[in-house]
């Protein structure tokens, strides 16, 4: 029986990179691309609530460390679920890791000692660990002592959601990538019209960029609003 394929990113998606993250707490790209570049021996724990860019900054420093000539990999824990303990030996032989979404093995004991012992041999190993979790580790509810000293020994980095100046600038940089017109004033009604989810805002606008090149027309409000009434957004 064939096993089934573990969830490690062999490729980071090119709008996920440090220049194109807005709203980085002062000094945390710098901090992030010394741990990359293998220039900082730091172990980085990335804090914040949903949306606030975690998963972004995980896949940067992955993407700058494999540029830099390194082996990056990185490993959503929701995805590895039960396999925990595979998706982690896989993961030998990398020497950047980034271990996205700490609280889903958060209070599940057999999986807390299978990171807790990775935790251990990967700081032998000199490998560099970048963890991410809505919640410090004081407040995961990690059933081992042992495992939460360990992650609060972490340097943290500490992301807030972005207002609707720092919402605004991320829509702004993804429509000029794409090639997208949009004028200031068809952007702040989407801004104003839609949820303050930057993740949500980030897939509506791409399938706007779908529909407005399937009609041949400019994302305009009259345009906007005929996309969200057919429940496109």
């Amino acid at each position: 029986m064939s096993v089934p394929q573990l969830p490690l990113a062999l490729r980071y998606p090119p709008d996920q990179r440090f220049e194109t993250f807005i709203g980085a707490p002062d000094g945390a790209l710098a901090q992030l691309r010394a741990v990359a570049n293998g220039d900082s021996q730091d172990w980085i724990y990335l804090v914040g609530a949903g949306a606030t860019g975690k998963t972004h900054l995980a896949l940067a420093t992955c993407a700058a460390a494999l540029q830099a000539g390194r082996r990056p990999a990185y490993l959503p824990l929701q995805a590895a679920g039960t396999r925990l303990q595979d998706a982690l030996e896989a993961l030998e032989g990398h020497d950047v890791l980034a271990l996205d979404g700490l609280e889903y093995v958060a209070g599940r004991r057999d999986q807390e000692v299978t990171l807790f012992e990775f935790h251990n041999r990967a700081r032998a190993a000199d490998v560099t660990v970048i963890y991410t979790s809505r919640l410090p580790p004081d407040g995961l509810g990690l059933v081992l002592p042992d495992l939460r000293s360990r992650l609060s020994q972490c340097s943290r980095i500490t992301l807030e959601p972005l207002d609707a100046e720092g919402r605004g600038a991320v829509l702004r940089e993804r429509s000029v990538r794409r090639g997208l017109v949009m004028d200031e004033a068809t952007l702040d009604w989407l801004l104003t019209r839609t949820g303050r989810d930057l993740s949500g805002l980030v897939t509506l606008l791409e399938r706007l960029d779908r529909e407005s090149l399937a009609a041949k027309r400019r994302i305009t409000v009259p345009f906007l609003k005929r996309v969200l009434e057919n429940g496109q957004g």
